[in-house]
């Protein structure tokens, strides 16, 4: 076992105060206590088949988090914000006090405007002032139309059962991680096809997966959201790295989906299904309730099970009405362009290690710079699991390095040639 590391009096506070900060926010769960339960599902489901839909009615419970909130407000002033470790333990008390805020209003439009401070919106730019998030999305929506037909293989399109998937994939993490680390179970309750946690991976019973599917369950939920709480739990002095709080959730939802574009994982119609999701939001907090973004995505070529699913991630804690959404699925494609560019601006100033540092914890882009010191001091342990593709430097380099030069390449030069 490693010999616990002297700390000085700053870095003790702090971490005393993230300490605090971790048993403070113990009953804060965000995506618990917004999702629908799986038995709205039926229902509704029942109503559309009538010719008949009816706007599903979610009873969602009355919370109060005052003295979670007045515990955060204290942790936050006593913060030093010129200290690495002070700045972000203030600036994750403020995002966990705006998720307490938003649990508080479930149920109403206010649940908009926490989410939009948390994650964003989709007119919001991408890194770089580039396109915005829903503009983005658009040409991601017309490319799968375009092409997906084309592009998808006979044996891409034979469905898998949740309990072959489920053996396949426990074999793959048991051979990660040489042990059986994380659990791969059936949920029958589970109305989204997947969810990850530290120690376990959900599969819903009914759903059907496709061969895609396996490996970006094994990148992007498993060797991403389940490995950083797994490396989290390992740092001896900020214990809130194991936590998924809602300021990191961009970084974790863009390196996630970054992990299954470079270990070609991701597929022409993942890339679709992300994109509809931050169209639908758009179009829910314009206006449309939740039968017409239901019936969105049906027409968008999503079975009613898996529109329903959709639809439930865009209303979330928000009336079915209309005109609010929660917006969390917008940071998949904002956090993939910003984790991306992160990796190539590491690469091109020869610090490929901050981008393993981002593994080893729940933390955000600029906290893996700031931490730097803490790591080299070895007041940070570097992550224990690592994927491969970051434990390969020569590998991702090379990937890394063809990424920035052929973005210095326009089409209309390639048609010069």
């Amino acid at each position: 076992m490693d010999t616990p590391m002297t700390v000085d009096g700053e870095v003790a506070r702090h971490t005393a105060l993230d300490a605090q900060l971790v048993e403070a926010v113990a009953g804060i769960k965000l995506l618990g206590l917004t999702s629908w339960p799986a038995a709205l599902q039926a229902p509704f489901l029942a109503s559309v088949a009538r010719g008949q839909p009816a706007l599903p009615q979610v009873d969602y419970p009355r919370l109060d988090f005052g003295d979670t909130r007045r515990a955060l407000a204290a942790i936050s002033a006593r913060c030093d914000p010129d200290h690495p470790i002070g700045l972000y333990v203030q600036r994750s008390a403020h995002s966990w006090d705006l998720a307490a805020g938003l649990l508080e209003s479930l149920g109403t439009a206010a649940v908009d405007r926490y989410s939009v401070q948390l994650f964003g919106a989709p007119e919001d730019p991408l890194p770089g002032n580039g396109p915005s998030t829903r503009e983005a999305a658009r040409h991601f929506i017309q490319i799968a139309q375009e092409l997906d037909h084309e592009l998808l293989a006979p044996e891409e399109q034979v469905p898998v059962s949740a309990t072959a998937l489920q053996l396949q994939l426990q074999s793959d993490l048991d051979a990660f991680f040489e042990s059986r680390i994380i659990s791969v179970q059936l949920d029958p309750e589970l109305i989204s096809k997947a969810a990850a946690g530290p120690t376990r991976i959900r599969l819903r019973t009914s759903a059907r997966f496709s061969a895609y599917d396996r490996a970006q369950l094994f990148h992007h939920e498993a060797l991403v959201h389940s490995l950083t709480a797994l490396n989290g739990r390992e740092q001896p002095h900020l214990p809130s790295l194991a936590l998924s709080s809602p300021r990191v959730t961009a970084t974790q939802e863009g390196l996630a989906t970054f992990a299954e574009q470079i270990t070609g994982s991701i597929d022409i119609e993942r890339l679709k299904r992300i994109s509809l999701r931050t169209e639908a939001i758009a179009m829910a907090r314009e206006g449309a309730d939740f039968i017409a973004v239901f019936r969105y995505f049906c027409e968008a070529g999503q079975n009613n099970e898996e529109s329903f699913a959709s639809a439930q991630r865009v209303f979330r804690g928000v009336p079915p009405s209309g005109g609010a959404a929660f917006t969390k699925d917008t940071v998949y494609l904002r956090g993939l362009v910003s984790v991306h560019t992160f990796f190539r601006h590491m690469l091109a100033e020869d610090r490929l290690q901050v981008c393993r540092w981002l593994f080893a914890g729940k933390m955000s882009l600029t906290d893996a710079i700031a931490f730097a010191p803490l790591f080299e001091e070895g007041i940070l342990r570097p992550p224990r699991w690592l994927p491969h593709w970051v434990s390969r430097a020569n590998g991702l380099a090379g990937m890394l390095a063809f990424s920035l030069f052929a973005n210095r390449i326009r089409m209309d030069q390639l048609a010069a040639e």
